[in-house]
């Protein structure tokens, strides 16, 4: 897995026929683009102007992932767990100018082995007015757990054969950055594993502390002075669309479940607001799991079967609320692999690399 900043102008080439396109100039920024439907990062290359081009609200997608264009002076990103084991996610940055800028993953690459610490170095912060716009309530309960079988659950090949947790000090790490008090709120509809409210908040109010008070047993000491607060019940969603998609902030940190693009374990959106020579301040971070394809449990047993562990899942989740980027192959036993392996608690504890990547951050 590795980031590559894009430092170059995306060429993008359109097709069709008289009136697919829109052609706008403002300075040096042309505009040749699709009317509707969603962009692709090459048809709103970087150096584009939102603003000359018209595309806040659109949707830009990348690696089966996509995000809603924000406000100039916002950064959103996407990080999407997935069953495949690969990296899926990227940020795109609006500057206060307007003008778009990139950080793409490569699915196909691995440099995490030593740690990688993405500063930022892109536009100065503007104070955007948050999209307060409720959306409609759904009411999708979580998906009836199928009946375990009998026989115990069988330890991954690949887990094995990978260093162990608190020897592994691989990492990455984004450009985000909780500077107060992560601030959250439980959405409506169901929950993962047929939780109450409650015992959901519960769950992902552990999963979060895992992350703010580095718990592992590696014997590391918490160095890290991240915080949260839960704050409420809340009758709005999370801001991320049932392709997987970030949608526009609607200004609350929520956590629920739904439907989400099958492969897609859990996706956690942030939004931050550049800082120049440091990390993004992070303004809010949604989280959804997929309970449409997926059945979770919150006490994994022997007799577990194809059930993902809610907090092993909302601990990895957490991590890229407060600025974790994945690791990939070779990583199995870290919280923050790519994959959340059914049926086991392991990643609820943190290793060597998630502890060291949320040093280097707070």
């Amino acid at each position: 897995m590795g980031i590559s900043l894009i430092a170059f102008a995306l060429v993008a080439s359109v097709s069709g026929g008289v009136g697919s396109a829109r052609a706008t100039t403002s300075g040096p920024t042309v505009c040749n683009i699709p009317e509707e439907g969603e962009l692709t990062v090459g048809e709103l290359p970087i150096g584009s102007s939102v603003i000359s081009c018209e595309v806040v609200g659109r949707v830009v997608t990348y690696d089966g992932t996509g995000v809603t264009v924000p406000e100039p002076g916002t950064a959103v990103s996407i990080d999407s767990l997935t069953t495949d084991g690969q990296t899926h996610g990227f940020t795109l940055e609006v500057a206060a100018d307007g003008r778009v800028s990139y950080e793409l993953t490569d699915a196909g690459a691995d440099l995490s082995t030593a740690g990688s610490d993405i500063p930022d170095v892109l536009s100065n912060p503007v104070n955007t007015a948050d999209d307060l716009s409720q959306e409609s309530d759904e009411t999708d309960a979580d998906t009836a757990d199928s009946a375990a079988p009998e026989d115990a659950e069988v330890a991954d090949v690949d887990a094995l054969a990978a260093p162990g947790a608190c020897s592994d000090g691989a990492y990455t790490t984004a450009d985000r950055k909780e500077y107060g008090s992560y601030e959250w709120w439980i959405g409506d509809g169901g929950m993962p594993g047929g939780l109450s409210r409650t015992d959901a908040m519960w769950a992902f109010y552990d999963a979060i502390d895992n992350i703010t008070e580095s718990y592992n047993n590696c014997g590391y000491t918490d160095q890290v002075g991240a915080k949260h607060n839960y704050r409420a019940p809340t009758s709005w969603e999370a801001d991320i669309n049932n392709k997987g998609q970030c949608t526009a902030r609607d200004g609350l940190s929520t956590w629920d479940a739904g439907d989400l693009k099958s492969g897609v374990v859990a996706t956690t959106c942030s939004w931050t607001w550049p800082m120049p020579g440091v990390k993004n301040d992070l303004r809010e971070a949604d989280v959804r799991f997929n309970t449409h394809d997926y059945d979770f449990t919150n006490k994994p047993t022997s007799s577990c079967s194809d059930k993902y562990d809610i907090r092993s899942v909302a601990t990895h989740e957490a991590g890229h609320v407060f600025g974790l980027g994945h690791v990939g192959s070779g990583h199995q036993n870290l919280t923050m692999y790519t994959n959340s392996f059914t049926c086991t608690k392991k990643a609820r504890t943190l290793g060597k690399g998630d502890v060291l990547a949320l040093r280097s951050i707070y």
